[in-house]
Order: structure tokens, then C-alpha cells, then sequence
């Protein structure tokens, strides 16, 4: 199983499926410009392709340091499709991040989940992760 970063128009293409699974409010027509600005934000998007020459399987990531927890990768996104689920591939992704935050030298690696994703949940649970806060939001 091959993880590849999205560098090009294409491979980011590649992941419009995958990501639109997690994030139905996305448009396909804006996602290539949304990807391209949040990279220049820091954001990477790592991916495995499948058979249909799109990626089964994306997560985005990016650095962030904080005073409570030092250097990290934050998780913005981890999805499969339903038809890939249970090959290993969100548990390979999230590897993936490990090691590169181990290899900078990064003590942690945070994400946020729906409270009703419990299948995700099983996974970073199992994975190592533990639950360490509640998050809020408001809109204004």
C-alpha cells in the first residue's frame, strides 16, 4: 500500500471523492482552489490510490504549535470510502503522520471527530489516542 503526498492538480483531484465522503458541504467545483490556499497554509494531503486511479483513502494534516502541547501535526481530515473500509488504509494514513512527526522531532498528534463517529473513534482509540477535551465552537 503506497502513501503519496498530493502535489499536483491532479493528484488533489484524486482525493475530491474521498474528502467530499467526510465533507459533503464541499463543492467539487471550489475543492481545487480550497486545497491549493489551505497548502499555502501548511496543509498536506496524503493519499492512497485505489484501482479506479482515485485515492480509496486521504488524510490532511499541518503543523501547529500551541502552549499547552508543544509542536504537532493537527488531523484536519481522515476518510475512506465505504467500499475501501477494513484494508487497513486509515490506520496506515495515520502511521504515515506518526512517523513524521516523530521524525521532527514533534511530541503529539491531535484531531477532532464528531462526537457520532464511533467507528472513527475505535480507530484513534486503538491507535493510542486518548480523549483529552471537549471542543467548542460558535458561530458568529
Amino acid at each position: 500500500m503506497e502513501i503519496r503526498i498530493a502535489q499536483t492538480d491532479q493528484d488533489i483531484r484524486k482525493c475530491w471523492k474521498v474528502i467530499h465522503e467526510l465533507r459533503p458541504h464541499l463543492e467539487e467545483a471550489s475543492f481545487l482552489a480550497l486545497i491549493r490556499e489551505m497548502m499555502q497554509e501548511g496543509y498536506q494531503l496524503a493519499f492512497i490510490e485505489g484501482d479506479n486511479g482515485y485515492a480509496d483513502a486521504a488524510i490532511g494534516f499541518r503543523y501547529l504549535q500551541f502552549t499547552y502541547n508543544g509542536k504537532h501535526f493537527y488531523i484536519d481530515d481522515l476518510s475512506t470510502l465505504p467500499e475501501a473500509r477494513g484494508k487497513g488504509h486509515g490506520g496506515a494514513l495515520l502511521d504515515h503522520v506518526f512517523d513524521l512527526a516523530r521524525q521532527k522531532g514533534y511530541g503529539v498528534v491531535t484531531l477532532d471527530s464528531g462526537h457520532q463517529r464511533f467507528d472513527a473513534h475505535r480507530l484513534y482509540l486503538n491507535k493510542g489516542f486518548t480523549i483529552a477535551s471537549h471542543h467548542f465552537s460558535k458561530m458568529v
